[in-house]
């Protein structure tokens, strides 16, 4: 059993082969180099590896890869290389086993790790195979490790934890560095850094570093604030990454099957593996049935491999593709091949979601507009400055004051641009996701937080989203008859015996006895430690039967076959299959049944239907109906090698049918209510049979009266345009199979619909692929599903869906809030500067006092209310469509209501100022007016901020309490405020402001409250304002005009292009124009019909991405 080490000399090797990879270079042709250099290195499981020259690719073209390209790239990378190494060396290894290791271990770390990297099963065979690395790691494969403390740490620091080195995050200072590249603020750092320097040279060192200092102050302040929101955001993301990582399995510890993070998995852990789970750590296949892995990400071998006694190596990060089995974890952490991988990458994802691209647009174009307000302001102010300028200054002094009109169109450029809109974007989301955790919900891609506020329908599966997934055993049918209770006296012993082997053996659950007494613990899926549990009522022993019988062929169990089968080997020789599934589908492969002496008896049409009727009527109380079978095999039909067998499924003996209760949700016909209020269609789309599924959709308030329950065989052989016709009615589809969703998923979003699926199993990976947001289950769920999908629903309850719904519509909500207080400020601001600059050459705002509105409209307004909790008054709202204009006519009608208003006072202070205040006779006159324009101004963007809160309510101050972050940037803005008008005289351009000034600023501001509330009651037309411009009819005159620029332009283009007259299509000059001007307006007419009838609905606009394929 153990192995002498027979490795070669390696000093006598190296002698021999020196620089055995030095090549002498040939100076081939540059094309010869450049194939190869386009070379991709492709690893290959049964070759060393090859190359696949790619000589289309275009160097000069950067390609973008997802995370899931780049780690398979260095996957694939650090193999080939690590075999390349070898191959080198011409080495074989063996391996060796210490003769007596005591209390310790018989592996060191770095062999262990070697087992796993030459993957030679000859020298694991040497060594005596699984077994004796299981006795070296001093672990019982039936118990696993002992599980206690001391245990578990010793096996960590003799062979490492299961974790690796996360890759460096940015620091703080790395975030002001970012947040100083911003171009405007460049600009203006230069700008302070001349204003400071020919302040210094014309008015000394007392007084001419005012206004450069004050600039860069500002300027820093701006850098600091945008820095501190953005490091706070990439905590909260960092936390999430984290949580996305620490995924949970079952281990076998002391016996007992234990669910523990994988972080906490140590080397010696017998781990079992189903369908959709991912290998936790590098190991070897213990034992298992029909197990097949795909190692695409680790190998590069698109096809999936199949594990038994003869390829037992398992790499970390692979996915179970089909059945069943159990590992014994040989290397963890950076000592897998995952591992050093995943320490090379840097998963990093800094594509923008959709809102987020929108809004990126949208402050382009507001920049755009701001920097052409910015250029006519510098222009007037230079040309006024020129009209009026008084001889003596000296060109220091003239040049100062240049830079000062420029440092002013600079940051009239600051304010104008919105680089708010996509930091509001990313605090949303971030706030969003952060709360959403504490709402039992994952979210995996950013997306999902925007389009779930768009979702018109949820297809949800049954088990443990809608009901609770707590499954017991109510009632059975067995020896003939329908039994009302399940007790042991109701169950014949005749039937007891077989019926306990077909529970036993085709069975993916574990039963622990403690040592100590009590009730056995019974684990696996909710089905079967129900089925397992009333097994054991009636005597079943479970382990014993396991030991006796050998397994020889498995059948795994899948949603699409709705079953699992077993063959078995028992003691006496003979060999039996047991068949276990959906009652329907086992049923029809039965040809006789077993009655309560244990005597096969023949199914006959009478007694077929008896059955039938009486699953109907266990279905009919949302009983799940499993069905229980079995035959003889003949030993002459039994194959010498079992492995992978297709053992008969048919001529079979009904054993028994139990009929298991799985109870509805509390809070779930409230939470189905509460969708379809808000316009949000629920489906059930289960495997259940048609009765259980209508019974639970019906205690769960999901059938309408106008709704239809179809199953899933009759769906999928309709045409499409009956399934166009039919959709809208379906309510439940019944024993539906993971293709049928799919097909469900894929028509819906076919007719315009915003799909929210939800799914468990490795099935369901393409239904939630390809719905606009899947959502997994957390608790039943597989990694396959979990990473197919979007969200994930941490306790697999509808009502955390519900929940999702909600923030989904809070993060556009949000999003429109500041849109509609930042454009605001920006109108306000912009015409307020420019009639000035225009009027009387000068800005009531200064390049200080602009950047402190910029401050609070930008950072400390996202910060305010892109963080508005959700309420349940946008569950009152219909769906927001997917191409929903980002700023509604009430927004529009908000913005400028509130913009006029500040216009309007401000300018009248402005010029008559010195009337109304009274100051006129103030020597100080025009610093007081200048500093009230300044205070009023601000004092109505934070009363306009409460106003943003609540754009179409007449109540804004409902829940303002419910946030308190809203609270706290009002109270730190006010007292800034304060400070800056009363203390930072020099820096910020200002005057002390007596009580009564100080209260007319106040009450400046506070005017914006009622004119809200006044200006909800002006009615604003449905179809949005943009396309409502867009499809205004120009004047006669206007379009002639038109079509003579766009016929000219047409002729010119056609005589460059051939050289030839205008003629050359035998039609004059002016019919062509005719003719194009009518297929134009022809044209606009048509868009406009289908823009107007999109835009009665903002579901509706779904329909223009349809199909377009999942963003």
């Amino acid at each position: 059993m153990v192995g002498e080490a027979m490795d070669v000399d390696q000093d006598d090797y190296e002698d021999s082969h020196e620089n055995v990879f030095e090549i002498p270079h040939k100076e081939p042709e540059p094309e010869a180099l450049l194939k190869w250099r386009q070379a991709t290195l492709v690893l290959n499981a049964t070759r060393r590896f090859r190359y696949t020259a790619k000589l289309n690719t275009d160097d000069k073209v950067p390609v973008k890869r997802t995370p899931a390209e780049r780690f398979r790239t260095s996957g694939h990378a650090l193999l080939a290389l690590n075999r390349f190494k070898k191959a080198g060396q011409q080495r074989q290894k063996r391996y060796t086993i210490k003769e007596d290791f005591g209390d310790g271990f018989g592996f060191t770390k770095e062999q262990l790790v070697t087992v796993n990297e030459d993957s030679l099963v000859e020298a694991l065979d040497e060594i005596g195979g699984v077994p004796a690395v299981c006795r070296a790691l001093r672990v019982d494969p039936e118990v696993g490790v002992p599980g206690d403390e001391e245990d578990l740490a010793k096996r960590k620091e003799e062979f490492g934890t299961n974790t690796y080195p996360e890759k460096p995050y940015k620091s703080f200072l790395v975030f002001v560095w970012e947040a100083a590249q911003d171009t405007t603020l460049i600009i203006l750092m230069f700008c302070a850094f001349l204003s400071l320097t020919f302040g210094l040279i014309a008015e000394g060192t007392k007084e001419g570093w005012y206004d450069g200092v004050a600039i860069a102050i500002a300027v820093i302040l701006v850098i600091f604030v945008t820095a501190f929101s953005d490091y706070r955001q990439s905590l909260q993301f960092r936390g999430l990454d984290a949580e996305k990582a620490n995924i949970q399995l079952k281990v076998l510890r002391g016996g007992r099957v234990q669910t523990v993070s994988i972080f906490t998995l140590v080397v010696g852990d017998i781990v079992p593996l189903a369908i959709g789970d991912q290998v936790p750590g590098d190991g070897l296949l213990v034992s298992g049935h029909s197990l097949t892995i795909d190692e695409a990400s680790m190998t590069g071998e698109s096809d999936p491999m199949h594990k038994d006694s003869k390829r037992p190596y398992l790499l970390s990060g692979c996915k179970v593709l089909d059945g069943y089995g159990s590992m014994v974890i040989t290397a963890v952490g950076t000592s897998t091949e995952w591992g050093r991988v995943m320490a090379t990458i840097n998963d990093d994802d800094d594509s923008e979601t959709p809102l987020q691209v929108r809004l990126n647009g949208l402050a382009t174009s507001i920049g755009k507009l701001g920097l052409v307000v910015a250029v006519m302001v510098f222009l007037v102010l230079i040309i006024r400055y020129a009209a009026t300028y008084v001889p003596g200054k000296s060109p220091v002094e003239v040049f100062k004051d240049i830079v000062d009109d420029f440092s002013i169109a600079v940051t009239i450029i600051v304010v104008a641009v919105p680089e708010g809109l996509p930091l509001a974007v990313t605090l949303t989301l971030a706030y969003s996701m952060h709360k959403m955790m504490n709402d039992k919900a994952l979210v995996r891609h950013l997306a999902a937080c925007e389009t779930m506020g768009s979702a018109t329908t949820i297809c949800s599966d049954k088990t443990g989203t809608l009901t609770l997934n707590q499954m017991t055993a109510t009632r059975a049918w067995h020896s003939g008859s329908l039994q009302d209770s399940v007790d042991r006296e109701t169950v014949p012993t005749p039937v007891v015996k077989v019926l306990s082997e077909a529970i036993a053996l085709n069975s993916t659950g574990n039963v622990f006895t403690p040592p100590e007494g009590g009730p056995p613990e019974v684990s696996g899926s909710p089905t079967e430690a129900a089925i397992i549990s009333w097994a054991l009522t009636i005597g079943m022993d479970y382990n014993g039967l396991r030991r006796e019988n050998e397994i020889i062929a498995v059948e795994a169990f899948n949603s699409a076959k709705k079953r699992a089968g077993v063959a078995i080997k028992r003691p006496g020789g003979d060999v039996v299959v047991h068949w276990k599934g959906a009652a329907e589908i086992i049923l029809s492969g039965c040809i006789a049944w077993l009655d309560a002496d244990g005597a096969t008896q023949p199914l006959t049409d009478a007694k077929r239907a008896e059955v039938l009727e009486a699953i109907s009527t266990m279905a009919a109380g949302s009983l799940r109906c499993i069905a229980m079978a079995t035959a003889p095999i003949p030993l002459a039909e039994v194959p010498a090698e079992t492995e992978g067998w297709k053992f008969p499924d048919g001529s079979l003996t009904l054993i028994s049918i139990v009929g298991i209760k799985d109870p509805c949700r509390p809070g779930v016909p409230e939470a189905v209510a509460r969708c379809q209020h808000a316009g949000v269609k629920v489906r059930m789309v289960t495997g259940d049979n048609v009765h259980t599924a209508r019974a639970i959709a019906s205690e769960c308030g999901i059938i309408t009266p106008d709704g239809i329950v179809i199953e899933g065989k009759d769906f999928r052989v309709m045409s499409k345009e009956q399934m166009i016709q039919v959709i809208p009615t379906i309510d439940v589809m019944a024993r539906s199979s993971p293709t049928d969703k799919h097909l469900l998923v894929k028509m819906l979003r076919s007719m315009g619909e915003v799909v929210a699926v939800t799914g468990d199993g490795t099935n369901d990976a393409p239904a939630l692929h390809e719905a606009d947001i899947g959502l997994s289950m957390g608790l039943s769920g597989t990694e396959v599903a979990k990473e197919s999908s979007d969200i994930v629903i941490l306790d697999d309850n509808f009502t955390s869906i519900v929940k999702v719904v909600r923030w989904g519509r809070s993060v556009f909500a949000n999003i429109q809030k500041f849109i509609q207080f930042q454009l605001t400020v920006n109108v306000a601001a912009l015409v307020i500067n420019f009639i000035s600059a225009c009027t009387d050459g000068h800005v009531p705002l200064n390049a200080v006092q602009l950047l402190w509105v910029n401050l609070i409209m930008d950072t400390l307004g996202a910060l305010a209310l892109a963080t508005e909790p959700p309420t349940d008054e946008l569950l009152d709202q219909m769906p927001v469509g997917r191409k929903a204009p980002l700023i509604t006519n009430i927004m529009w009608r908000n913005i400028l209501i509130q913009s006029a208003y500040q216009v309007i006072v401000l300018m009248t202070l402005n010029y008559k100022g010195n009337a109304i205040l009274n100051i006129e006779d103030n020597p100080n006159r025009d610093g007081i007016r200048n500093t009230m324009i300044f205070n009023s101004f601000v004092f109505a963007q934070l009363f306009n901020e409460v106003n943003a809160r609540k754009p179409d309510k007449f109540n804004i101050f409902d829940g303002l309490l419910q946030n308190p972050l809203f609270i706290f940037v009002l109270v730190v803005s006010t007292g800034f405020q304060i400070i800056i008008v009363e203390l930072l005289h020099n820096f910020a351009k200002t005057v002390s402001l007596s009580w009564s000034q100080w209260l007319i600023c106040v009450a400046i501001g506070s005017v914006s409250w009622p004119l809200a509330f006044l200006g909800k009651f002006i009615p604003v037309a449905k179809t949005p304002m943009l396309d409502f411009m867009q499809h205004v009819k120009a004047p006669r005159w206007m379009r002639l005009r038109r079509k003579k620029s766009r016929a000219s332009a047409s002729l010119q283009g056609s005589m460059a292009r051939s050289g030839s007259a205008a003629g050359a299509s035998g039609a004059p000059p002016v019919a062509a124009v005719e003719e194009d001007g009518a297929a134009y307006e022809e044209a606009s007419s048509t868009k406009a019909l289908v823009s107007g009838r999109g835009s009665e609905n903002g579901a509706g606009d779904a329909v223009d991405s349809a199909g377009a394929g999942k963003t």
